[in-house]
């Protein structure tokens, strides 16, 4: 089966196949899930068990997002658990002022961990995709990240009967866009570069990451179809869906059909 020199397809997870920041709103900002025993969001728990006003729930939950989008870690100096508390702890102290409250922020973190883990989801679609992309190539799940939160997920949404390969950058040397993690996933696959597709939301990761490592291809995921002022580095593709991924496949099977046919007839006119 397979595709005209594509061996390979590398799937980054957090916004790329699962939807990780609205799980990560949702716990904060949803009245939890329907199942029996589900947890609060954050917002009413801090409002109905510790009797914040709901600005100050909000500020709090606010100000710990901020954190996470700044979030530098190194596991060799701390776990990803402690590190996350003290985002909680820090955002409470400069919302609330007084002493600090580690207990309280374990709680908060505790809910909103158990609560995103409880909304992320791999869509029944992107499921189908998979599954039906699976019998023409091989595919690999590539997640930068803690090893722990990532395998949390990737456990909590259940993709890994949809992969030939899962590789954690938190387990490797480097990460993404270091060349290195995306030849060690050749590796695995027994592939060269230039037979795989790169696939993600992130420029300065996926797609620099594939583009470093010299990929095939890279397919960067922009959703809201918007173009940055600067778009660098440059994607090869430019979907606004997961969805969209077999099109751009066979749209490169026949861009290379077509140029196999032109130098056929190149060669045979001399």
């Amino acid at each position: 089966m397979g595709l005209h020199g594509l061996k390979a397809v590398f799937f980054d997870l957090d916004n790329t196949l699962v939807d990780t920041a609205a799980a990560g709103r949702r716990a904060i900002e949803e009245p939890g899930l329907t199942r029996p025993r589900s947890p609060l969001q954050v917002i009413s728990a801090l409002q109905s068990k510790h009797h914040f006003g709901e600005r100050e729930a909000r500020a709090v939950c606010d100000k710990v997002q901020a954190k996470l989008l700044k979030e530098c870690h190194d596991p060799a100096k701390m776990c990803i658990t402690d590190l996350r508390i003290s985002h909680w702890e820090e955002a409470i102290q400069e919302t609330m002022g007084g002493e600090a409250n580690r207990d309280l922020a374990a709680e908060c973190y505790y809910l909103w961990k158990t609560t995103r883990l409880q909304h992320l989801t791999l869509p029944e679609d992107t499921r189908g995709m998979l599954t039906e992309l699976r019998k023409r190539v091989r595919l690999l799940l590539l997640t930068n990240g803690d090893r722990q939160t990532q395998r949390e997920k990737i456990e909590a949404c259940a993709c890994q009967p949809y992969f030939d390969a899962i590789v954690v950058g938190g387990e490797q040397r480097e990460e993404k866009p270091a060349p290195s993690i995306f030849h060690y996933c050749c590796d695995l696959l027994g592939v060269q570069p230039a037979e795989c597709v790169m696939v993600g939301d992130s420029l300065d990761t996926d797609i620099q990451g594939g583009l470093n490592a010299g990929l095939k291809a890279t397919v960067w995921l922009n959703k809201t179809m918007t173009t940055p002022v600067d778009t660098s580095p440059v994607p090869h593709y430019i979907i606004s869906s997961v969805l969209d991924l077999p099109a751009v496949l066979q749209k490169m099977e026949h861009n290379i059909n077509a140029k196999l046919e032109t130098d056929h007839m190149s060669g045979s006119s001399e």
